[in-house]
């Protein structure tokens, strides 16, 4: 094998997954990786800007999340200069950007390559099936393990989920935690750094109206020292549950009324759909202690904004994974967020504040707000299982699997990056079963 060849949504494409391939692939040799996306020019969703991915590397060939097909990816490896033989498929999959399981499963069925899909939206806690799976995705699971060489879960939980109901396939699942993002300039900071990196942008560089920057500027929501902030980031979509940033704002000021706590939304809609949630969540925020500023932060802002609140808040409906909690870990960010699913299990073991009601939740940032020295612990906790995770890791794991599968013996590879790059995997987090 010459290639993974990583199938999916990718830069400058905006979407969590688009981002997470990026991450894997710029950690891995330049010569060992190439992506197979969609044409740009029929994608729906919201661009950014192109920052220099090179031509080489990437086929924006996919017709659209409905129009896919076997020979559409025999296409993108030919345009990318590879030789199926050369090559080990690895689909990034979640229903959003996959629409139709059936032809999912035939466009697999056609491929005689390695074949690899990384499940992110998989359910472990439904009540739905004896397994914990939800029955639409018991039954592709069904059909679409015959299929595939392997599928990799981000989490224990979805991994025991996987292999009760499927024993048969216990060998093709394999655990691969999300990877961390490493934001070692932004932990760095102090709070009170990162809070007036944050101000400055938001009056001298954002695109907020200028009444809001004039308001934040004279009120110094940011450059209060004796504000708690409790903040959010992110794209203003109704399943993250945002209002409830608010609620929680309320009640802490009720426990605690000798401090001043502010809740802090910051993000913009993507979509009209999401513009009718943002239009809910002006009418629920006050200018004062319930904050909503509506503006989308860059990548390097929108770390430094999760580094700059006293605490991040999560609690969205549905918690599968969240590439939103993996950035503010790496950021040594606090965050007090949903027990549920994966992203429970994530926060869990990154030592963050998680609870299955929010009013566990809420009793743990309170007690966080009369012990900080609470928090240096969560941070130095948070920092090490970004360590433990970073993408230089996840991006061995994945090289070790598809190499695997491709039945190419490493050793055969000899000196170069490659050789740094396969090392010695951290067995706590390699490949299960």
């Amino acid at each position: 094998m010459k290639s993974i060849y990583f199938v999916g949504t990718y830069n400058p494409i905006m979407c969590g997954i688009a981002d997470y391939t990026k991450f894997i692939t710029r950690k891995m040799p330049a010569d060992k990786w190439r992506v197979i996306s969609f044409d740009l020019a029929n994608f729906k969703g919201r661009l950014a800007k192109m920052n220099g991915t090179p031509a080489d590397h990437v086929w924006y060939g996919i017709p659209s999340f409905e129009h896919f097909s076997a020979p559409n990816l025999l296409e993108g490896l030919h345009q990318l200069g590879t030789e199926s033989e050369d090559a080990a498929l690895w689909f990034q999959h979640e229903d959003g950007i996959w629409r139709n399981d059936q032809k999912f499963i035939s466009m697999l069925r056609q491929l005689d390559i390695p074949k690899i899909v990384t499940f992110h939206t998989i359910h472990f806690q439904s009540y739905e099936t004896p397994s914990g799976l939800r029955k639409k995705q018991h039954e592709f699971l069904r059909k679409l393990l015959p299929e595939v060489d392997a599928i990799t879960v981000f989490s224990n939980g979805v991994y025991r989920a996987v292999t009760s109901a499927f024993p048969q396939y216990c060998d093709k699942v394999h655990i691969l935690k999300h990877g961390i993002p490493l934001h070692p300039e932004v932990s760095a900071l102090t709070r009170q750094e990162a809070r007036h990196k944050l101000n400055d942008f938001l009056i001298y560089e954002s695109d907020l109206d200028q009444v809001t920057k004039e308001s934040l500027q004279r009120q110094r929501t940011l450059l209060n020292q004796d504000n708690f902030i409790v903040g959010e980031t992110g794209f203003l979509c109704p399943g993250k549950q945002s209002e409830l940033l608010y609620s929680l704002r309320d009640v802490l000021t009720d426990m605690l009324p000798h401090r001043k706590i502010i809740a802090l939304r910051i993000g913009a809609p993507r979509d009209s759909f999401q513009m009718s949630y943002a239009n809910k969540l002006k009418r629920e925020q006050d200018g004062i202690d319930k904050l909503l500023l509506e503006t989308c932060l860059p990548e390097d802002m929108l770390r430094v904004a999760q580094r700059a609140f006293d605490i991040n808040f999560y609690w969205p409906e549905f918690c599968t994974q969240s590439g939103i909690l993996a950035h503010a870990i790496g950021a040594g960010s606090l965050i007090a967020g949903r027990d549920m699913e994966g992203s429970g299990e994530m926060l869990k073991e990154a030592g963050a504040i998680s609870g299955k009601s929010l009013e566990t939740v809420i009793s743990g940032i309170a007690s966080l707000i009369n012990n900080p020295e609470v928090g240096q612990a969560m941070e130095e906790q948070a920092l090490k299982y970004a360590a433990k995770l970073s993408w230089e890791n996840q991006a061995r794991q994945h090289w070790e699997i598809a190499t695997k599968l491709s039945h190419e013996c490493t050793e055969s590879i000899g000196d170069s990056d490659l050789t740094r790059l396969l090392g010695n995997i951290s067995r706590g987090y390699a490949v299960a079963g």
